[in-house]
Formats: structure tokens, C-alpha cells, sequence
């Protein structure tokens, strides 16, 4: 394994960078306004830099944390409830999340975002399960803010206070996404490093995350305070009272707001089919993610695989995944996203249909199943590209963040309840401990992307002629 996942290391870094030279050919792209203005330009590098900083901490601990628990000497079903317990706090704290940045002030949630994750890290030092269990619960908060209070920060700032133009925000967000996958990979490179190479463990990564996180921090005490100085004062910014029937303006209370939100996403939800099929699609697709995320360091493990190599391998098939889907949907192939998005799932259901052979206990086969693993995250790639396209079209943008909140409690629960049906069974590594819980669970999965692709074909039988799940003519 050790060989296969170096070449298959380089062999992605080659395809990746033939597909962005090749889709940097066909789709070129112009100097946007928004490059042009200093202004925005210097208020751009601020929250990125401290973004990516953040996502370069999230990523750091990726590749170790079931490594991390074995290490400790916990049983495969013990680590399953460390895993539940994180999610279940994502799903409690997904609502707070939102409403926090409306009662602390945006810049306030990010620094709690740091503080938070850093203890999280923190715990990782300790061999005690309920230390564990509540590092797990702060791992779930800190998911939660990482992916609200930083944005929520942005767009208030580039919409409300900066005034710059709308149509700027999505190059803020591409420009993200594009650092976001180079740091996942170099994630996974610097663990290795860490935990294998300089033979640290693997609690090392966490600790290297921590002052990260500081840097972070230090970044928003600094320069987004600077910046909310020079734009003068915000009301906005101030926290509100919690509790509070309206604020100093007639504004509704944060919780009114929080409530209304929620509201309005399940009358969105339950008043149009489309979004429904596409949240069923995003919940039995993303939760069978989770339990990836779980399974794939027991399966490839015992038999010798650099765990930071492999999950570079991983986010570089992601990555060549997202620059798969530029190139299908450019004006020389002129895939729709809906197709892209029906593909994507076909291949997850044929790599989970993969994995239900390579991992028969008694006789596991880790080549395929790493080979599965990559095919997998390349789906991954093309998925969530034309799945944010879709609920960019049929979720209206005042009650897109309610919507998604209701699509993120399924996803959490199914995931959670995968995990405690692995934690019944006497589960291995992919038959490395003699049990066939791993193989079950992976057929699970395998059923659960053929519910995703019917919810796909559905949502496609049903929306044939409509217009707005299609890319326009001139977007190609």
C-alpha cells in the first residue's frame, strides 16, 4: 500500500494539473471589475487570509483522528460514538450557529469559532474517553460556525457597509474553493510529515492546528477590526439582546429573525417538490459521507497505508473532480449541471457497489478499495459544484439559509444512525478483525446512492423543461 499511494499521489497531481491547464483553455476568463479596485481587492485578502487560515486547521485534522483514537486503545465501537456524538452536535448546534453571529456580532462568532476549535485540539492530548466526547462536542460547534460566521461576516461587509456589487461575491467564494482544495492536499502531506516521517504521532497535526487557529484569531482581533473601523460605524455589528422584541431601529429581535428563517425554509421546502427531491438528494448522498469518512482509515490502515498520503490522494481526486465539472459544462461539452449531478452520484453508487467485494472479512482487498476510495471523492468533485448550481436555481437566496438548515438535519441523523448501526455489529477492518460490519455497512451505503439517484431522476423527470436548472446559452 505504501508504494501504491505515493504513485497514486503523483499520478493525481499530474491529472490535476493537466485538467486545470486544460480547462484554463477552455473557459477563459477576462479581468472581472472587481480585480481592478484596490479597495476591494485589499478587503478580499483580508477575510481570505484569515478564512483559508481557518480551513487550513479544519484540514489538519482530517487525516489522523480514527488513527488518533486507535492509538489510544479504543475499540472500533467506541470510536463509532465519539463520531456519532460530533454529529449529533452539529445538528444541535447548526441552528445556533445562525443565530450567534445575530446576538455576539459576526466578528465576535469568529473569534469564538477559534477559541472553540483550539480546545478541541486541546483534548486531543488527553486519553479520557469523556474528555474525548466533549472535544467532539466542540468539534461540532466549531464545524458549525466555521461554515456560517465567516461568510455571514463577508457578506455583511461586502453587501451592507463596503457597498460593493453582488455580482463580486461569487468570485470571493471561487477564488476559496480553489485555495480550499490545494490546502487539503497539503494538509494531508504536512500530517504525514508530522505523524510518520518525524515519527510525532498522531496527535501531532492537532497540535500544529492550534496555533493556526491563534493566527486566525489574531487576524480577525486585527485586521477585520481595522477594516470595520475604516468602514465607519455599524449598527449591525453591535450584538443584539437576546430576548429583545426589537432593537434600537423597530428591527426584529435576533430570535424573531432566527424563527422567521426556519419558518420560511420548511414552507419552501414543503411547498415546492424540486427543492424536496434536491434536499432527499443532498441528505442520502452527504450523510453517506460522513460514514466514508469514518471507514476509510479502518479499511486501508492494517495494511500499512501513509494515512496523510492518502487523504491527499483523496482531496486531489476532489479536486480533479471540481476541474472535471468546469470542463463538462464548458461551451465546447455543454453538459448540464443536472447531468454532471446524476453522474456524480452513479459513480459513488458504483464505488460503495466496489467496496462490498473488497472488503469480504477474511479476504480484503485494500488495492480496490483505496482505488474505490479515490473513485469516490472524484464523484465528490463533480457532486457539490452542480448541487450548490441547482439550489442556486430553485432555492430563492432570502430562504436559502432556512432551507439548507432543514437539509442539514437528515443529513446528520442518517449519518448518525449508520454509525450507531456499525456500533452494534462486531465490526472490522475490512475483515481484519474478523467481522463483516464494515462490508454491511458499505452495502448500506451503496442502497443508500441508488435512493439518491431515483430522488436525481425524479427531480429531472419532473423538471424536464425547466429552464431554470439549465445553464444559458451564453454561460458556456
Amino acid at each position: 500500500m505504501l508504494l501504491a499511494a505515493y504513485l497514486a499521489f503523483l499520478l493525481l497531481l499530474l491529472l490535476c494539473a493537466a485538467l486545470e491547464l486544460a480547462a484554463r483553455r477552455l473557459t477563459p476568463r477576462a479581468a472581472p471589475p472587481a480585480a481592478l479596485n484596490p479597495a476591494f481587492r485589499r478587503f478580499q485578502a483580508g477575510f481570505l487570509q484569515a478564512y483559508l487560515l481557518a480551513l487550513w486547521a479544519d484540514w489538519l485534522q482530517g487525516p489522523y483522528l480514527y488513527k488518533l483514537y486507535r492509538h489510544y486503545s479504543f475499540l472500533e465501537a467506541q470510536i463509532a460514538i465519539l463520531y456519532v456524538c460530533g454529529l449529533a452536535s452539529c445538528v444541535l448546534f447548526a441552528p445556533v450557529s445562525g443565530w450567534l453571529p445575530q446576538v455576539l456580532g459576526r466578528r465576535r462568532t469568529c473569534l469564538l469559532f477559534c477559541l472553540a476549535y483550539s480546545a478541541c485540539c486541546l483534548t486531543k492530548l488527553s486519553r479520557d474517553y469523556f474528555v474525548l466526547i466533549a472535544g467532539r462536542v466542540l468539534g461540532g460547534l466549531s464545524t458549525s460556525l466555521l461554515s456560517t460566521a465567516f461568510e455571514s461576516w463577508y457578506l455583511h461587509r461586502h453587501v451592507d457597509a463596503r457597498d460593493f456589487p453582488r455580482e463580486w461575491i461569487p468570485g470571493t467564494f471561487a477564488k476559496a474553493a480553489t485555495w480550499n482544495h490545494g490546502l487539503a492536499v497539503g494538509a494531508g502531506l504536512v500530517a504525514n510529515t508530522l505523524a510518520e516521517w518525524f515519527r510525532l504521532g498522531p496527535v501531532a497535526p492537532f497540535l500544529l492546528a492550534v496555533p493556526c487557529l491563534a493566527c486566525c484569531a489574531w487576524l480577525v482581533l486585527t485586521e477585520w477590526g481595522r477594516e470595520e473601523a475604516d468602514g465607519g460605524p455599524d449598527a449591525d455589528e453591535r450584538p443584539l439582546i437576546p430576548g429583545a422584541s426589537a432593537g434600537v431601529h423597530g428591527r426584529p429581535s435576533a430570535k424573531a429573525r432566527f424563527y422567521r428563517s426556519c419558518q420560511d425554509g420548511l414552507r419552501c421546502l414543503l411547498s415546492d417538490r424540486r427543492v424536496l427531491l434536491l434536499g432527499g438528494v443532498q441528505a442520502l448522498f452527504e450523510s453517506v459521507l460522513y460514514i466514508f469518512v469514518f471507514l476509510w482509515t479502518p479499511v486501508l490502515d492494517p495494511h500499512g497505508a501513509p494515512l496523510g498520503i492518502v487523504f491527499s490522494c483523496l482531496m486531489a481526486a476532489s479536486m480533479a473532480g471540481s476541474l472535471l465539472y468546469r470542463l463538462a459544462t464548458s461551451a465546447r461539452y455543454r453538459l448540464q449541471p443536472g447531468h454532471v449531478l446524476c453522474l456524480a452520484v452513479l459513480v459513488a453508487f458504483f464505488s460503495f457497489f466496489m467496496l462490498t467485494f473488497s472488503t469480504v472479512p477474511g479476504q480484503p482487498r485494500p488495492h480496490e478499495s483505496f482505488l474505490a476510495f479515490l473513485l469516490l471523492e472524484l464523484a465528490c468533485g463533480l457532486y457539490f459544484p452542480a448541487v450548490g448550481f441547482l439550489q442556486s436555481r430553485v432555492i430563492p437566496e432570502e430562504r436559502r439559509a432556512g432551507v439548507l438548515g432543514w437539509f442539514r438535519l437528515p443529513l446528520h441523523l442518517l449519518a448518525c444512525l449508520g454509525l450507531l448501526a456499525l456500533h452494534g455489529e462486531v465490526s472490522g477492518s475490512g475483515g481484519g478483525e474478523g467481522g463483516g460490519g464494515t462490508r454491511h455497512m458499505f452495502g448500506g451505503c451503496a442502497a443508500m446512492m441508488l435512493a439518491a439517484l431515483m430522488s436525481v431522476v425524479s427531480l429531472f423527470t419532473l423538471s424536464r423543461n425547466d429552464s431554470d436548472l439549465r445553464l444559458e446559452a451564453d454561460g458556456f
